[in-house]
C-alpha cells in the first residue's frame, strides 16, 4: 500500500506510476503515463539525467521559486512521508503475509486459531487498501485510473481556495471577531507600557526619523516647490486680506503696539536731521526762487531746519503731542475703512495680486521647501536635534499617559478598534481575493505536492489505524460470528 502517491505497491513515495525525486537534487520526476510515447533523450539531457517534465517553470527560467515550488523545508517533510509510507506499506505487507500464511495453516489442520489470524489479517489489509484510497484520492487518480471524485486537490483546487477565501473572511475578518479580539490584548495598555521604556522610544524615534529622512529624499525639490508655490499662491489670492490686515490694525492701535514704532521713527527722523544739516539746508536753498538773494535763501533755510529739528524734538520727547494723537486716527480710521470701505479693500486687493505676481516673490515662495527640507533632513540625521529630543519626549509622555490615564487609554482603544473594524470590512473582499487569486494562479500539481508534503505524513498515519483498526474489527467480527454459530 503506497500512500499519497498513486499505488499500493511501494515504499517510498514512489509507488505504480507515482512521481519519483531524486534526493541529490531535489528534482521531480514522473514515469511517462500509460501509451504515451517517450522520446529518446539527447544532448545535455541524457548526460545530465534531467528530466523532461516535473521541474516548475520558475526552476526552468533561472531557478527563481514559484509560490508554491518545494522549498528545502519542503523537501526534508517529504523524505519523512516517504518514511511513513514505507511503514504503512510494510504493515500492508506484514498482514498480507500473515492473511497467507494463516489460511495456509488452517487448510492443514493447524488449530482453529488459524481462522482468527486470517480474519484479522484480512479485514487489516481491507482497511489499509481503503485508507491508502481515500489517502491517494486527496492528491492524485489512485493507480491512474480516472474515478470519479478523486484528485480532489489538483482539480478542486480553485473551489478550495474560495472556500477558504470565505471562510477567512467569514471567521476572522468579520466585525465583531476583530473587535473582541482587539479588546482582549488591550492595545491601549501595552503600547503605553512599551512606549514608557526609554529604550523602545529611543527605537521609534529612530525610525521615524529614518522615515521621514527617506520620504525627504525620495521627494523631487521640483515638484514639491511647484506644489507649494500654487498652494500659497491659489491660498493668497482666494482669501480677501484687507479685513484680516484691518483687524489686526485695529487691535494694535487700540493696545498702544503702534507707539513703539512711532518713536522708533521719531528718533531716527531726529538723529538723520542732526546728522544731514547741510543736507537740508541745501534742499531748501535749491528750491528757492533765482531772484533771492543767497543770503535770505540761507535765512529761510536755517528756519526750516530748526523748526523741522523743534518739531521731531518735541514729537520724540512728548507722549501726548498733537502729531502723535493725529497718527493715531490715522491708523484707526485706515483700520475701519480696510475693514468696510470697498474702495479701500479693492486697491489693497490690487497690491496683494501684484506683489504675489512678482518674480522674486515666487522665487522667495519656492525657496521655502528647500529651507524646511534642509532643516528637517538635518534634524532627522542628528540624534541631539531639537526635533527627535522633542519627538522622544512626547513618546514617553504619551506612553506614561496611557499607562496610567485609563480615559485616554480607553480612546485608543476605540480608535484601534475602529480602524480595524473599517478596514476588515470595507476591504474584506479584497482581502480574501488575495487568497483565492493566490491559490488560483498556483499550478495545480504543484500545489499537491506541497500540500502532501506538509500533511502527507498525518495522512500515513490513518492508513496505519486503518489497518489495526481493521484487523481488530475482523478479529472481532470473527469471534462473534463464530460464537453466535457455535
Amino acid at each position: 500500500m503506497g500512500g499519497a502517491s498513486g499505488g499500493p505497491t511501494g515504499g517510498d513515495g514512489s509507488e505504480a506510476g507515482a512521481e519519483r525525486r531524486d534526493d541529490r537534487t531535489g528534482a521531480d520526476t514522473a514515469p511517462p503515463r500509460t501509451g504515451a510515447t517517450v522520446p529518446a533523450r539527447t544532448g545535455a539531457g541524457a548526460a545530465t539525467g534531467t528530466p523532461p517534465r516535473g521541474h516548475s517553470v520558475a526552476r526552468a527560467l533561472g531557478g527563481a521559486r514559484s509560490p508554491v515550488d518545494l522549498t528545502p523545508a519542503d523537501l526534508e517533510k517529504r523524505r519523512g512521508v516517504r518514511r511513513m509510507k514505507s511503514f504503512a506499506l510494510g504493515l500492508l505487507l506484514f498482514v498480507a503475509v500473515v492473511y497467507a500464511l494463516a489460511t495456509w495453516l488452517g487448510h492443514r489442520d493447524a488449530g482453529a486459531w488459524t481462522g482468527y489470524v486470517a480474519a484479522a489479517a484480512e479485514a487489516g489489509m481491507v482497511g489499509a487498501l481503503a485508507d491508502w484510497f481515500a489517502v491517494t484520492a486527496l492528491f492524485r487518480h489512485p493507480l491512474g485510473l480516472p474515478i470519479p471524485h478523486t484528485a480532489i486537490i489538483p482539480q478542486k483546487k480553485d473551489q478550495l481556495g474560495a472556500a477558504l477565501g470565505g471562510f477567512v473572511g467569514e471567521n476572522f475578518l468579520s466585525g465583531d471577531v476583530v473587535r473582541d479580539r482587539l479588546r482582549g490584548i488591550g492595545i491601549g495598555h501595552r503600547l503605553g507600557e512599551w512606549l514608557a521604556e526609554p529604550a523602545h522610544a529611543d527605537r521609534v524615534t529612530a525610525e521615524a526619523a529614518t522615515a521621514l529622512r527617506g520620504a525627504l529624499t525620495v521627494l523631487r525639490d521640483s515638484d514639491v516647490q511647484a506644489v507649494v508655490g500654487e498652494a500659497i499662491t491659489r491660498r493668497a489670492t482666494s482669501a480677501e486680506v484687507a479685513p484680516s490686515l484691518g483687524r489686526l490694525l485695529e487691535r494694535l492701535v487700540a493696545d498702544g503696539g503702534h507707539r513703539k514704532l512711532v518713536d522708533l521713527v521719531c528718533v531716527h527722523a531726529h538723529d538723520w536731521l542732526v546728522t544731514h544739516r547741510d543736507s537740508v539746508m541745501d534742499a531748501v536753498q535749491g528750491g528757492a526762487p533765482g531772484w533771492t538773494p543767497r543770503f535770505v535763501d540761507k535765512r529761510i533755510g536755517e528756519r526750516v531746519y530748526k523748526e523741522l529739528l523743534r518739531f521731531v524734538t518735541e514729537m520724540r520727547d512728548m507722549p501726548d503731542h498733537p502729531a502723535r494723537g493725529a497718527v493715531d486716527r490715522f491708523l484707526a480710521d485706515f483700520a475701519a475703512d480696510l475693514q468696510a470701505d470697498g474702495p479701500t479693500r479693492a486697491r489693497v486687493e490690487r497690491l496683494k495680486n501684484d506683489i504675489l505676481g512678482r518674480a522674486e516673490v515666487q522665487d522667495l515662495i519656492a525657496t521655502v521647501w528647500g529651507t524646511v527640507r534642509g532643516m528637517m533632513v538635518a534634524a532627522a540625521e542628528d540624534e541631539r536635534s531639537e526635533l527627535r529630543l522633542r519627538a522622544r519626549a512626547a513618546l514617553l509622555s504619551l506612553g506614561g499617559r496611557l499607562s496610567a490615564d485609563d480615559r485616554l487609554r480607553a480612546k485608543v482603544d476605540g480608535w484601534v478598534e475602529g480602524a480595524a473594524v473599517y478596514v476588515v470590512s470595507t476591504y474584506r473582499t479584497e482581502i480574501t481575493s488575495l487568497i483565492t487569486d493566490t491559490v488560483a494562479g498556483w499550478d495545480a500539481e504543484h500545489t499537491s505536492r506541497k500540500i502532501e508534503a506538509n500533511i502527507g505524513r498525518d495522512l500515513q498515519f490513518i492508513r496505519i489505524n486503518g489497518t489495526v483498526v481493521g484487523s481488530l474489527a475482523g478479529l472481532v467480527i470473527y469471534t462473534v460470528s463464530h460464537a453466535l454459530g457455535a
